[in-house]
């Protein structure tokens, strides 16, 4: 169910009639009820692969309250079988064709291996933050939720189900353990964040998408004006249809009392690649901070290693948005750049010397230059495949 449709809005208004006129000791099991019914919208079968990724990290952070718990091998078991079901679904192909066509490198016959299955909706959304809270618990920042519909409601709370921001149990179970009572506050805001995030989406979003699918359709057909034209128009395209779903999950969840975290904030005004990203899908990518990129070792380690572990994680973010490997050339170019920064840094320190950080000239052209990057960036990500990607007419 798409978040622009009038049926979605419709399902919306049911839920909060529902969800207001009963009393506070089913709250809970309605709302968790609603947001399946929610997400068998998108495919009936799929409401039992987010059941499971539910009672197994359940299961494992029950298990690793317990005194005496083997806490390292539950969060193992967790992470496994999620992350497992994540792989199958969204890159056994991916893999299984790379994999084919080393063999072929080689002068042998692959495998062959395919699987004809459909992603479920969500998957990506719903995995990182049941990951997420089993790592938590794991480090002793939060306890094990006891309450199994609670935790249920927590990975499935429609709103933010099938694109985020992705939820943190510190912050999101609390807000679902105490009762919610009708607000005109939170109508007010929820339904002005609801109607800005339609209106970014339906029009702005939507009308670039016209300009950037004509030119990436057929790129051969277009000039190097005509493409640039094109990447800018997906750049501006892609911010307003990502921010605008976040716009109306918050504005959504506002509605019924819960908080979620922010998710953009003006990515297009940073002016480094490091600040872009501490704007950009910011539920994403402190994720990935906190869940890979400190345990890998952050920046407290040698250089190299530091700049080993930006280049792992914005392989892997670039994995999380898609399988394909425009994504993970996406992904690669990000990194590089994060590198690029580190490498450069003693080099900014000496120009800052020279020139003032906050000179007017110097802010401007920073600016200029991270949008820039951050623009030839969205080529890959947006481009059908690698070859149109890297067309010489593309990158003009």
């Amino acid at each position: 169910m798409s978040f622009v449709s009038f049926s979605y809005i419709f399902f919306l208004l049911a839920a909060l009639l529902l969800y207001y006129l009963l009393p506070g000791r089913v709250k809970t099991p309605v709302l968790l009820l609603v947001s399946y019914a929610f997400y068998m919208f998108s495919g009936p079968a799929w409401a039992l692969l987010l059941a499971f990724s539910t009672l197994t990290t359940y299961g494992c952070g029950l298990l690793m309250g317990r005194e005496g718990a083997r806490r390292r091998l539950w969060l193992l078991v967790a992470l496994l079988l999620n992350f497992g079901l994540l792989f199958l679904f969204k890159y056994f192909n991916l893999f299984a064709g790379a994999a084919d066509r080393l063999f072929g490198l080689l002068g042998l016959s692959g495998p062959g291996l395919r699987l004809d299955l459909a992603l479920p909706a969500g998957i990506s959304f719903f995995t990182f933050q049941s990951a997420g809270y089993v790592m938590d618990v794991y480090r002793g920042k939060v306890p094990p939720e006891r309450n199994v519909l609670r935790y249920a409601l927590f990975v499935a709370f429609f709103p933010q189900l099938l694109a985020g921001p992705i939820g943190r149990a510190d912050r999101l179970l609390p807000q679902l353990s105490r009762e919610r009572r009708f607000s005109d506050e939170n109508l007010k805001a929820g339904c002005l964040r609801i109607l800005w995030g339609a209106v970014k989406k339906l029009m702005i979003a939507d009308h670039l998408a016209v300009v950037a699918n004509t030119a990436y359709a057929d790129v051969a057909a277009h000039n190097g004006g005509q493409l640039l034209f094109a990447a800018l128009c997906y750049s501006f395209q892609i911010y307003c249809d990502f921010s605008a779903y976040s716009d109306i999950a918050i504005g959504s969840a506002r509605l019924f009392g819960v908080e979620l975290t922010e998710n953009f904030r003006l990515p297009y005004a940073a002016r480094s690649i490091k600040e872009f990203w501490q704007r950009w899908h910011i539920s994403l990518s402190t994720w990935f901070r906190d869940y890979l990129y400190f345990p890998l070792g952050g920046s407290r380690v040698s250089k190299a290693r530091h700049c080993l572990n930006l280049l792992i994680v914005f392989l892997v973010s670039g994995l999380w948005h898609g399988s394909a490997w425009t994504f993970v050339i996406w992904g690669l170019v990000h990194g590089l750049l994060q590198v690029a920064g580190v490498c450069l840094k003693p080099l900014r320190e000496r120009l800052y010397r020279l020139v003032p950080r906050e000179n007017p000239v110097l802010r401007f052209l920073s600016w200029l230059c991270v949008f820039g990057l951050v623009t030839a960036a969205w080529v890959f990500f947006r481009a059908d495949s690698l070859t149109d990607a890297l067309d010489r007419k593309s990158v003009v």
